[in-house]
């Protein structure tokens, strides 16, 4: 996904903990289909926003650490982070237009 940057256990701190911009999170899987439906909208999202918004992925199988840490059980979650604290999570694919209305309060 272009303008979505992957991130890991070992980088999630430096990415997306201290972070100057809000940073939405989505948790996925390589076998998630509505994970792979929400590659284009986190896509979309990433260019239109840049400059106010970080988006990053996280591959739950490979990172169990963050994903323990933070409780994630369904594929795709989606967590909003300002500075450092998440502010809210979502679970499930949504359409472009919902995720934007649930994201308006932080940008």
């Amino acid at each position: 996904m272009s303008g979505v940057r992957d991130v890991t256990d070992a980088d999630f701190r430096e990415e997306v903990i201290e972070a100057e911009l809000p940073v939405l999170v989505e948790f996925t899987a390589d076998w998630c289909p509505p994970c792979r439906q929400m590659g284009p909208v986190l896509s979309a999202l990433a260019a239109e926003e840049s400059g106010r918004l970080k988006v990053v992925q996280l591959n739950v199988d490979a990172n169990p650490e963050t994903t323990n840490a933070y409780k994630v059980l369904s594929m795709p979650t989606f967590m909003v982070f300002r500075d450092g604290q998440p502010l809210r999570s979502m679970v499930g694919a949504r359409p472009r237009r919902r995720l934007l209305e649930e994201l308006a309060d932080v940008l």
